[in-house]
C-alpha cells in the first residue's frame, strides 16, 4: 500500500513547493492529490486558461519522485461562472438557492453547468492526460457533501419529468404505480409533475422514491460525462471519486461502475461525534473512533466498483474542524488507521492534508504539518506506518466468509417512510456489521444484486424491496442466510405487496407479517437474555419460532437455510443468531475483548486495539498497547 497526501500548491508560496515535495518523499509518501478546488486559479477570467503555475507544481512533484492524482475542479465553480448563469445553483427543499461562498454550489441537472464542466475537464485532460506524473484522476470532490444531491430547481424539475416519461411511458402508468387516485393526486401530463417538496403534508412516498432514484441517476450521469472525457484524453490512467462516510443519498454502485478505483474520506473521530453513537461510545472511543467505523467503510467501498480496487483519499491526521467537538487522536491512532486500511486491501492511504491552512473555512483542520511548516504529531506516525508497510510487504485481500447485503434504495425507503423515528437504515446495518466483527469475522459488504457464490454466511439486515433475481440467488445457496425486519415489505413502486410482507421472500420462508409497530426510546420487549427495541413485527406462520419473546411471540423463524428476524435485535440477539449460523457453516468465531478488532489478509492476521488501555489478544498471546497493532504472518 502506498501513502500520500492532499496538497494545495495554490495555497502556498511557490518557493515552498520544492521543499514540501522533498519532505513528502522523505516521509515515505509517494502520491499527492492536487487540483480539485483550483478552478478560479486555472481560469481566473472566462476563457482565460492559466496553466503555467499548475505546470510548475506538477513538475516539481514529479521531480521529487511523487505521483500525482489530479482532481477535476468542478466542485467549486468560480464566482464569474455563477454570475453568468445564476440559475445553475441548487435549490434546497425549502425553495432557497444554495449560494456562492463555500463549495458544491451547483445543481447536477443544470445543462449549462454540465457543458462548462465538460469544457474545463476536457482542457485539463488534454493538457495533462499524458503527463508521466499523472497516474490517476479524481472526478469532482465528495458528491453530495453538505446535502447537495437533492436539488429542487427548475432544471431538476424539467429533467425529472423527462426521466419519468422514459420510466413510465404514460401518465396513466405513472398514476397507477404511484397510487395517485389517493387524495386526488392524478396527473394528466408529465408537465404537471413537480418535485415532491413544499407540499402541505408529506408527499406521496412513491413520488419521493422516484425523485431519489432520479437524483441518484443525475450524479451517475454527471460523473460519467467526466469519466468519458478523461478516458479519451488520458488513456491507461485510473479514474476515482472520493466518496464519504455514512452517506446514502445516491447509489454509489451506479456511479462506481464508471470508475476504476473507489476511494473514500475517512474521519473516524468526526463520524463518532456526528452520528448516532451513544454517550458511552463517545466517551470510551473519544480519541480513537468506534472500532468499526473505518472498517465498515473499507469493506463497503472495496465492493462498489466490482473490481475490488479501493483506497482512502482523505485520512484524518488530527483534530478536524467540522464536528460538534473535535478531539485529537490518541497517540498511535493515525498509524493504526493507516495499517487497518492496508489490512482491508487498500491500494493507498492519503492524509488530508499536507499542511494545515492558516486561513478560510478549514484553518482549524489539522494536517501532517502545522501552519508554520513544522511537523505535526501525525507526521511521525506516517513515517512509522511507511516503515511497517515496507517491512511486511504487499497484502492481497482475502475473500471474507460473510456477505453483508447493502442497498442504497433500502436506505431511501426507510428514510422516506420510517414509521418509527429511530428506524435508521445505516444504524441497523452498522449494528449487524459490528456484531459480526465482535465475533472476529471478516465481512464483505456487497450489493443486493452481487453474486453470493462462495460465501459461508449471508446477512441482509433489511431489504424493503427485494428483486426476483435476489430471491433466485438466495434459493441457490446452501449456506445460512439471515434476513432482517421490513424485508420484502414494499413493491418497486412503494406499495404493500399482495399477501403482505415479506412479499416474494415467502418463496424462501413461509411466514406473513400481519402487523408492525415501532417502539419509542426506553420501551423494550423482553426475551430470554435479549431485548427488542424500536421495531417489532407480528408474524403468522406454521413454523415454530426459533427465538421468542418471554410472552411467546415469535421473533426469529427458520426454514431450511433461511432465518427471518422480525424485530430490531439488540447485540445479544444478534450474537445468538450469528453464532448459530457460524456453527451451521463450520465458521470459527472468537470472543474478542472490548475494543479489539481483527482482519485477515491473504498473508497476515492483523489485530487493532481501539481501547485506551493495554489488552491481551488471546489468539496470539500478545499484549497490545492502546492504539497498537499486532501483525502475525499466516501459515500458507
Amino acid at each position: 500500500m502506498k501513502l500520500g497526501c492532499c496538497y494545495y500548491p495554490e495555497h502556498w508560496p511557490e518557493d515552498n513547493w520544492a521543499d514540501d515535495a522533498r519532505r513528502m518523499a522523505e516521509m515515505g509518501l509517494s502520491l499527492v492529490r492536487i487540483g480539485e478546488f483550483a478552478w478560479s486559479r486555472i481560469e481566473p477570467e472566462p476563457g482565460q486558461l492559466v496553466w503555467d503555475w499548475l505546470d510548475r507544481a506538477i513538475e516539481t512533484l514529479h521531480t521529487a519522485g511523487l505521483a500525482v492524482i489530479l482532481g477535476t475542479p468542478t466542485a467549486t465553480p468560480p464566482k464569474w461562472l455563477v454570475d453568468q448563469m445564476p440559475d445553475m445553483v441548487a435549490i434546497d427543499e425549502q425553495g432557497r438557492p444554495r449560494g456562492f461562498g463555500s463549495r458544491r454550489h451547483y445543481c447536477f441537472s443544470h445543462l449549462g453547468y454540465r457543458k462548462e464542466c465538460r469544457r474545463i475537464v476536457t482542457a485539463m485532460a488534454q493538457r495533462y492526460g499524458d503527463h508521466p506524473a499523472v497516474t490517476m484522476w479524481q472526478t469532482d470532490n465528495e458528491y453530495g457533501c453538505h446535502d447537495t444531491i437533492l436539488s429542487f430547481s427548475d432544471a431538476a424539475a424539467a429533467r425529472f419529468r423527462e426521466w419519468l416519461q422514459v420510466r413510465y411511458g404514460t401518465t396513466e402508468a405513472l398514476n397507477e404505480a404511484w397510487g395517485n387516485v389517493f387524495w386526488s393526486m392524478e396527473y394528466r401530463s408529465f408537465d404537471e409533475v413537480d418535485p415532491p417538496h413544499l407540499t402541505v403534508t408529506e408527499a406521496n412516498p412513491a413520488h419521493w422514491l422516484d425523485y431519489r432514484r432520479f437524483a441518484s441517476d443525475e450524479v451517475a450521469s454527471f460523473n460519467l460525462e467526466q469519466a468519458e472525457i478523461l478516458r479519451a484524453h488520458s488513456p491507461s490512467r485510473d479514474i476515482t471519486h472520493n466518496f464519504m462516510g455514512f452517506f446514502t443519498e445516491f447509489d454509489h454502485y451506479d456511479t462506481a461502475r464508471d470508475l476504476d478505483v473507489a476511494t473514500w474520506d475517512s474521519y473516524p473521530l468526526g463520524f463518532l461525534e456526528q452520528f448516532w453513537f451513544g454517550e458511552d461510545d463517545k466517551r470510551d472511543y473519544l480519541r480513537q473512533g468506534h472500532p468499526d467505523i473505518a472498517a465498515f467503510h473499507h469493506d463497503l467501498y472495496r465492493g462498489v466498483t466490482g473490481s475490488g480496487r479501493w483506497g482512502v483519499m482523505e485520512q484524518q491526521p488530527g483534530p478536524v474542524n467540522w464536528a460538534r467537538y473535535n478531539p485529537a487522536p490518541l497517540p498511535g491512532m493515525v498509524k493504526l488507521w493507516s495499517l487497518e486500511a492496508m489490512a482491508h486491501g487498500a491500494e493507498f492511504t492519503s492524509y488530508f492534508r499536507w499542511r494545515q491552512a492558516p486561513f478560510a473555512q478549514e484553518q482549524m483542520h489539522a494536517g501532517l504539518l502545522r501552519p508554520d511548516g513544522k511537523d505535526a504529531e501525525a507526521a511521525h506516525e506516517a513515517r512509522d506506518a511507511a516503515k511497517i508497510i515496507g517491512e511486511i510487504g504487499p497484502q492481497d485481500a482475502a475473500k471474507a466468509p460473510v456477505a453483508l447485503l447493502f442497498s442504497y434504495e433500502a436506505a431511501w425507503v426507510c428514510g422516506i417512510q420510517p414509521q418509527g423515528a429511530s428506524f435508521r437504515y445505516l444504524e441497523l446495518i452498522y449494528e449487524w456489521y459490528s456484531a459480526l466483527r465482535k465475533r472476529g469475522l471478516d465481512v464483505d459488504i456487497v450489493s443486493a444484486d452481487a453474486s453470493l457464490e462462495g460465501y459461508k454466511m449471508v446477512c441482509a439486515p433489511t431489504l424493503p424491496i427485494v428483486s426476483e433475481e435476489l430471491v433466485a440467488e438466495l434459493k441457490t445457496l446452501d449456506c445460512p442466510v439471515l434476513i432482517g425486519p421490513r424485508s420484502g415489505s414494499k413493491t418497486e413502486s412503494f406499495c404493500i405487496p399482495d399477501g403482505l410482507a415479506p412479499g416474494n421472500l415467502r418463496e424462501l420462508i413461509p411466514l406473513t407479517v400481519s402487523r408492525v409497530e415501532s417502539l419509542r426510546g426506553g420501551v423494550a420487549e423482553a426475551g430470554d437474555g435479549f431485548e427488542v427495541t424500536r421495531w417489532m413485527e407480528q408474524i403468522e406462520s406454521d413454523l415454530t419460532p426459533e427465538v421468542s419473546l418471554s410472552d411467546g411471540r415469535g421473533v426469529v423463524f427458520k426454514h431450511d437455510h433461511v432465518r427471518y428476524c422480525g424485530a430490531w435485535p439488540d447485540n445479544a440477539l444478534l450474537t445468538r443468531m450469528i453464532e448459530a449460523m457460524a456453527a451451521e457453516a463450520d465458521v470459527s468465531v472468537a470472543h474478542l475483548p472490548k475494543g479489539i478488532r481483527v482482519r485477515r489478509s491473504a498473508r497476515h492476521l492483523f489485530a487493532f486495539n481501539y481501547s485506551n488501555k493495554p489488552v491481551m489478544f488471546d489468539l496470539t498471546g500478545e499484549m497490545i498497547d492502546p492504539a497498537g497493532v499486532s501483525i502475525t504472518a499466516l501459515s500458507r
